[in-house]
């Protein structure tokens, strides 16, 4: 019987939870609808506030999650994967009927700095509330704004995609309990402007952290880990740890490297390749030079990491490494050099490139298969592409040749085995 008691006690947690979801949500209700105050409502017409709105809508890159491949702007129906199912991202047009067109500014500003949705619902974290609680009521007044002004799509939202139990709201409480705390960003007096005003987009509207960071199994960034570098779920890429400092992912990145590679698409130390390549292409290549540098001054103030632990090898990698040799030899010395420099604003160099020492190998790897396409940007408008190799390498060549690049040179990253290839071999685009 006492074994039997104990079985009642998840159920009994369970119960707690979804019923304390269930008066959060009652408790937001309440507050749902309220009429526009009329000085919000005359400031949402504003030609300068609206301006100001699509700025910051570009910083935030809202475009990308809420624009369906070859759909309308904003007009939502992107499915965002995760690994409890697919989350679609709304229509944020002024649509009345499928789009926030019934939307008071206080409906918005609940959204993103509580992550509360209008109907008082908990919203998923695939928005990422849990970075833009960060962005002052005024920048939000002027991006509601902006999207206010945005032409009226007519197109409804598609049906969430999780899997039980995360398809029920409520269960998000006690998520929201462990990670995450509603703010607006508060400057450090002891930094310059331009320092909070880097640390204000990367933490805010940048939501950096929401891919350069480590992920817990439910999901769940942690503090201690902020701009560390992880594994972005679903996608199989790797974000870089975006420390300069010492055993940082940009460690020996300068000042202009990182305003290069935002601006750009591509600097001394390497390109912005597979998601960061959508993120330069839509947003950072046309932020404001001082807001780039403010950025630049954040990153580089990131402290120094400790020092990987050192990993025994589960077998020996230097046939492997041997043969991917000549495979290099035969495939990309030819622009990437034989000492892996490449050419300076034309081909990446490989020789401590961030995305190719990276833990995992994962960055590597999928750019030998699919290839490497730099953003197309003002400032390069036609960058050379990489060609994909997956019709012409196997899962052992490939294996093979990025095992060499991550440990020749001055690179000293783990080994890529075959069967990691054949995994990513399969993984989808988008």
């Amino acid at each position: 019987m006492k074994r039997l008691g104990w079985l009642w006690i998840p159920l009994v947690l369970l119960v707690i939870v979804l019923a304390a979801g269930w008066w959060l949500s009652q408790r937001h209700r309440q507050v749902l609808i309220s009429p526009e105050d009329p000085a919000i409502a005359a400031t949402l017409k504003d030609p300068g506030v609206i301006a100001k709105g699509r700025y910051l809508a570009t910083a935030g890159d809202c475009v990308s999650c809420h624009t369906a491949r070859g759909g309308e702007p904003y007009a939502g129906g992107r499915m965002l994967p995760t690994p409890f199912g697919g989350i679609p991202a709304p229509n944020i047009t002024p649509d009345r009927d499928t789009g926030i067109g019934q939307w008071a500014f206080n409906d918005f500003w609940r959204a993103m700095h509580e992550g509360i949705g209008r109907n008082g619902e908990p919203l998923y974290p695939a928005f990422s509330y849990t970075s833009f609680t960060k962005v002052t009521r005024d920048d939000a007044i002027a991006i509601f704004a902006y999207l206010r002004s945005l032409p009226i799509v007519h197109q409804p939202n598609a049906s969430l995609a999780l899997r039980f139990p995360y398809n029920v709201r409520s269960t998000l409480t006690a998520w929201r309990a462990v990670y995450f705390k509603a703010g607006v960003y508060q400057a450090d007096p002891s930094q310059s402007v331009s320092w909070n005003r880097g640390a204000y987009l990367v933490q805010g509207l940048g939501h950096c952290n929401e891919c350069h960071a480590a992920r817990g199994a439910w999901g769940g960034l942690n503090a201690d880990t902020a701009l560390s570098g992880g594994r972005i779920p679903e996608q199989d890429w790797y974000a870089p740890d975006l420390s300069t400092q010492a055993n940082g992912g940009l460690q020996g990145w300068s000042r202009q490297d990182i305003i290069d590679v935002l601006k750009n698409g591509q600097a001394s130390k390497g390109a912005a390749i597979g998601p960061m390549a959508d993120v330069v292409a839509h947003s950072t290549q046309h932020l404001h030079d001082d807001d780039l540098q403010a950025i630049a001054d954040y990153l580089l103030s990131l402290p120094a990491r400790a020092a990987p632990k050192a990993v025994s090898a589960s077998f020996d990698s230097k046939p492997l490494a041997d043969r991917g040799s000549s495979i290099y030899v035969e495939r990309c010395a030819d622009c990437h050099g034989k000492d892996g420099a490449g050419v300076p604003g034309v081909y990446p160099p490989l020789d401590g490139n961030a995305s190719v020492t990276e833990p995992t190998g994962i960055n590597a790897t999928r750019v030998v298969l699919l290839g490497g396409f730099p953003s197309v940007t003002a400032g390069n408008p036609r960058p050379y592409s990489m060609p994909p190799y997956a019709q012409q390498l196997s899962d052992a060549d490939v294996a093979a040749v990025v095992t060499y690049i991550r440990q020749a040179w001055s690179n000293r990253a783990s080994a890529v085995q075959e069967r990691d290839v054949a995994t990513y071999r399969h993984t989808p685009i988008d």
